[in-house]
């Protein structure tokens, strides 16, 4: 199937069976996750994979008791740095030198102007461009998700701060952005499974050039 057939076949699964999902199909998304587009290379986000019964019963009171938690076979957290720093820039590009064979100071100019544009911003800013970045991972692992023919749910509708505190994120300086539970779908219980999917027309999504 083309990738537009498998995004017409997906949708926001609201009642998930319990079946386990392969592992194969989960590093399969997670690779598309990883190899996901981000601004400068700096990848500022991490994944943390959850299958643990016991802790996802504790994720499911503070993303307001969806079901979809429980029920599904993997919980993904895309968590984002809370704010860029010059030694997290630094080891980045160090590594990417380092792999690519390259001289050290191959980048120096480069890293010194995004730096010196990051550290004049506040740690507000650092932490929504941190989260954007996620979000293109998180769009990249729906995509494979739904290539695989495993049901997704993207969810925003949690306490950022109750999960990153159970989590232990702020230890690693990040925050969370946003849960995809993986599973799939109850077809005798999922009120959304046969309902049109509706999208702005094409017409009215499209804009002219001004």
């Amino acid at each position: 199937m083309s990738l537009i057939e498998n995004l017409e076949w997906r949708y926001a699964t609201k009642k998930m069976n319990g079946k386990a999902v392969p592992q194969e199909k989960v590093d399969y998304i997670l690779e598309a996750a990883r190899l996901a587009p981000s601004s400068s290379g700096l990848q500022p986000y991490r994944v943390l994979v959850i299958t643990d019964p016991e802790i996802k019963e504790k994720i499911k009171p503070i993303a307001w008791d969806q079901s979809q938690i429980i029920d599904a076979s993997h919980i993904l957290v895309f968590a984002s740095w809370d704010k860029y720093t010059e030694d997290k820039i630094l080891e980045v590009f160090h590594k990417t030198l380092e792999e690519r064979g390259l001289p050290m100071d191959t980048m120096d100019a480069y890293k010194e102007r995004l730096w010196g544009m990051y550290s004049q911003l506040p740690e507000e800013w650092h932490a929504n461009h941190a989260a954007k970045q996620a979000y293109i991972a998180f769009g990249m692992a729906i995509a494979a998700a739904a290539e695989q023919k495993v049901d997704a749910t993207p969810m925003e509708g949690f306490d950022n701060a109750a999960l990153d505190k159970l989590l232990g994120l702020e230890e690693h300086g990040l925050k969370s952005a946003v849960i995809l539970p993986l599973g799939y779908r109850d077809e005798s219980e999922d009120w959304n499974l046969n309902l049109k999917k509706v999208r702005t027309a094409k017409e009215e999504f499209l804009l002219e050039t001004v």
